[in-house]
């Protein structure tokens, strides 16, 4: 099997996940189950089938971070000695050349990704574009909608 990478703090997130839906989320859903189930004829009680659905989504997320973080690599990038470069786990300020606006992503593994919190993918066509390089260089993306170019203006390992 194919080891996934994960930053240590991302794998440590994801052990908190899990924690919280193991020990808070999965018992508040039994009890509404058990609550629901006192209501009587089940075929028409909404409560109870909202409950076992909460508890699907609950169990099977339960399941895919047991899986991702039985396979996990973890990899801390602050002890991989690459100054300047861009390599997995980096967070890499850009400057849109086009625009002129900067964002700033972090580099991680496929189950850690969360653009709302700017943690892009290593399989991200952003992030296959950045890895390798250096601050100051020129990176080219391909996006649906064109090429679009950044410039990275800084690399930090945290």
């Amino acid at each position: 099997m194919k080891r996934a990478p994960v930053t240590a703090t991302g794998a440590t997130r994801l052990k908190a996940e899990l924690t919280t839906l193991k020990t808070e989320d999965r018992p508040r859903i039994i009890q509404a189950i058990a609550e629901a189930r006192e209501h009587g004829d089940l075929k028409e009680n909404a409560e109870y089938h909202a409950a076992r659905e909460q508890q699907g989504f609950a169990e099977g997320r339960i399941q895919e971070l047991e899986a991702a973080l039985s396979l996990a690599q973890v990899i801390d990038v602050t002890t991989l000695g690459v100054e300047g470069r861009v390599v997995f786990g980096a967070t890499v300020t850009l400057e849109d050349l086009e625009t002129e606006a900067e964002v700033i992503y972090q580099i991680v593994g496929d189950i850690e990704a969360d653009i709302k919190a700017n943690r892009i993918a290593v399989s991200s066509p952003i992030a296959r574009a950045l890895i390798g390089q250096e601050e100051g260089d020129i990176a080219a993306v391909k996006a649906p909608n064109g090429t679009r170019e950044y410039e990275i203006i800084e690399v930090e390992y945290k």
